[in-house]
């Protein structure tokens, strides 16, 4: 019996479901931790010594929805993804589209973005696999800040045209 006990105080710590989910995580820690690339204008890049561009203030965008502090982190190209990977950042916000075998690899946000190079490229966000709830928060938070002309204003200041629509 003294076994049998034992063992269901520990069940629900083997349980799948017992893994703290990333939008906890993110709420417990009061802050977004966004990756982003330097020098990528204008996406992301220093101007007078302070960091700006599109994805900076898509990325303080959502933290507001969030309602939660951005920490913007800027990396190299070769830690965005690992360091989302990793744990070591939330999210990575990156202005190019997603090869199809990152979708074994990571979850995304609804699109954000539409380009066309040779084709229609949508631009998602990228975060640890297996967190659904952090999903839908991204998503909502998106969808909201779509919703208002927000997002599509940002993308013609930046961009100088609404991506917001494929």
């Amino acid at each position: 019996m003294r076994f049998l006990s034992g063992l269901m105080l520990l069940l629900p710590l083997a349980s799948p479901f017992a893994q703290a989910e990333l939008i906890d995580e993110v709420n417990d820690r009061g802050e977004l931790r966004v990756a982003l690339s330097a020098d990528l204008a204008p996406f992301s890049f220093k101007q007078e010594g302070r960091l700006t561009g599109f994805d900076v203030e898509l990325g303080e965008l959502l933290a507001k929805e969030l309602e939660v502090k951005p920490s913007l982190l800027i990396t190299d190209n070769d830690d965005l993804l690992s360091g989302v990977e990793s744990g070591k950042y939330d999210v990575a916000i990156i202005p190019a589209a997603m090869p199809p075998e990152h979708e074994a690899r990571f979850d995304f946000t609804e699109p954000y973005s539409y380009t066309y190079l040779q084709s229609q490229v949508n631009l998602s966000i990228p975060f640890q696999k297996g967190n659904p709830a952090f999903q839908a928060s991204l998503n909502k938070a998106l969808q909201r800040i779509k919703a208002d002309g927000r997002l599509a204003a940002l993308s013609q200041k930046w961009l100088g045209q609404d991506s917001t629509q494929p």
